[in-house]
């Protein structure tokens, strides 16, 4: 009877289906297949996420450049101009530094190895990097101009078409068709009235050519027009992030951070001979600035373009070895005011 049951159970736990759980080998074979698909899976996004920061960086390199070759490009296209177009220009100044000196030429070149007082090379923030060239520009700014409504040269005084208490102080541009004059402003009377005295100037007969000793009395005529005198200097220097950036310094204001990653610049001149008024024969190679330029309105040979090469490096190391990636882009620039 006790071997009959033993048997029994026997027979009845063989016909019961065991109860399995995954082999360790089922289980390697699973976490092996798995982790092949989280890596393809890795792979993918990692070259996606770095393909977006190669075409981001070097989208912000394109802006910058533009940037750069935009703002530069504007002021320099306008280098010894006036709103009247006239080429005579008296400066009646008491005093004159880099920012007011008109003779000594309104596009003045530095070359890699030449510092411009001002603004020395160095390794602190803002100071111009060594072997990078420098340009400083000179002309009435572009977008302020008011209108003369009537001059009177006993008073010393002009009455503008608008009013602009913005000019009390201000080194300002007069022209009409005929000359120009530069000089301080020494006050502003009522809404639209500037007036003009020889504390900051040698005279306020502002007659070309320029006499402080016997100056020639010069009435503006209505239609002529007042413009700050606006004087820039472009370089490129050290950003305070331990990189460097494109620079503008202007009269009245320290430097201005402009573009990040230009890392250098590089200009060349094109001189052209006058054979007339605004008429300029080119000539047949672009030179480097040098020391011994003759930057002057008078000097025989002028500058009529610019050629600039700017070296811009993106912001991150997404290059195939693993640092910034570099471009050198080159623009050029033509005088307005020696070409027409």
């Amino acid at each position: 009877m006790k071997q009959a049951k033993t048997l029994h159970m026997r027979r009845r736990r063989a016909a019961t289906p065991r109860q399995m759980g995954f082999s360790l080998v089922e289980l390697m074979v699973a976490l092996v297949l798995g982790l092949i698909v989280i890596g393809g899976v890795i792979s993918i996004f990692l070259t996606n996420q770095q393909a977006f920061r190669t075409t981001e960086s070097l989208s912000r390199l394109q802006e910058n450049a533009r940037i750069s070759f935009e703002l530069m490009a504007r002021e320099i296209r306008q280098a010894g101009g006036n709103p009247c177009g006239t080429r005579f220009v008296s400066n009646v100044l008491n005093a004159n530094d880099w920012s007011t000196d008109w003779d000594a030429g309104t596009i003045i070149g530095f070359e890699s190895g030449t510092d411009a007082t001002f603004r020395p090379t160095g390794t602190a923030v803002a100071q111009r990097v060594g072997g990078t060239d420098a340009i400083q520009v000179m002309g009435s700014a572009v977008g302020f101009s008011a209108g003369i409504a009537a001059h009177d040269a006993a008073a010393a005084q002009i009455t503008l078409t608008a009013s602009n208490a913005s000019l009390a102080g201000a080194t300002v541009m007069l022209c009409d068709n005929t000359s120009a004059a530069i000089a301080q402003v020494s006050s502003v009377a009522g809404t639209n009235t500037i007036a003009f005295d020889t504390t900051a100037n040698c005279t306020t007969s502002f007659g070309f050519p320029p006499n402080c000793a016997t100056p020639l009395t010069k009435t503006f005529s209505p239609g002529g027009y007042v413009s700050p005198l606006s004087t820039s200097f472009w370089y490129v220097g050290n950003n305070s992030r331990g990189g460097r950036s494109l620079y503008r310094e202007s009269r009245g204001a320290g430097p201005e951070e402009i573009a990040e990653g230009v890392v250098d610049m590089q200009i060349q001149y094109l001189r052209g001979t006058s054979t007339g008024p605004g008429v300029f024969t080119p000539e047949n190679d672009w030179v480097d600035a040098t020391p011994a330029d003759d930057w002057t309105a008078a000097a025989v040979a002028q500058v009529v373009a610019l050629r600039f090469t700017l070296t811009l490096e993106t912001l991150n190391r997404v290059g195939t070895d693993q640092q910034p990636i570099q471009r050198d882009l080159i623009y050029v620039v033509n005088l307005r005011n020696r070409l027409e």
